[in-house]
């Protein structure tokens, strides 16, 4: 039964949940796995310190996400697909845990964060592609 989004530990599980579903997924999992080779003990506190920051207020994530998806996309083609794939999982997995205004901003920022990081890839795509 979903639960309100309040702390930490709802981030984390939030999160870690999340990429299980991304890692089995068909269309992304060999992504993440063999084109970008995550190494997810060092990429899950990225993305708890990122999503807790933009949900729950805290200043815990400095990085800049756009230029390893610009770096990844010059290896393995990023595609609108992709992005709206990773959005529906998205969705998908705030609604099975949580619900609540937390939630509907997680589900907005999510929403946002890839349509924008979309058209920015989407124009080193043509960008890569003009060049060839």
């Amino acid at each position: 039964m979903p639960k309100l989004l309040e702390t930490r530990e709802d981030v984390e599980l939030m999160v870690n949940q999340f990429y299980q579903k991304i890692r089995q997924e068909p269309e992304l999992g060999h992504i993440f796995e063999d084109v970008a080779q995550i190494n997810w003990e060092l990429h899950l506190p990225k993305m708890y310190d990122f999503w807790e920051g933009i949900l729950l207020g805290t200043a815990n994530y400095a990085g800049r996400p756009m230029p390893p998806h610009f770096r990844l996309t010059t290896k393995y083609t990023l595609t609108p697909e992709h992005f709206d794939r990773w959005l529906h999982l998205f969705f998908e997995n705030v609604d099975e845990l949580f619900e609540g205004d937390i939630a509907a901003e997680a589900k907005y920022r999510a929403y946002s964060i890839a349509t924008i990081m979309n058209q920015r890839v989407q124009q080193v795509n043509a960008q890569i592609s003009s060049e060839n």
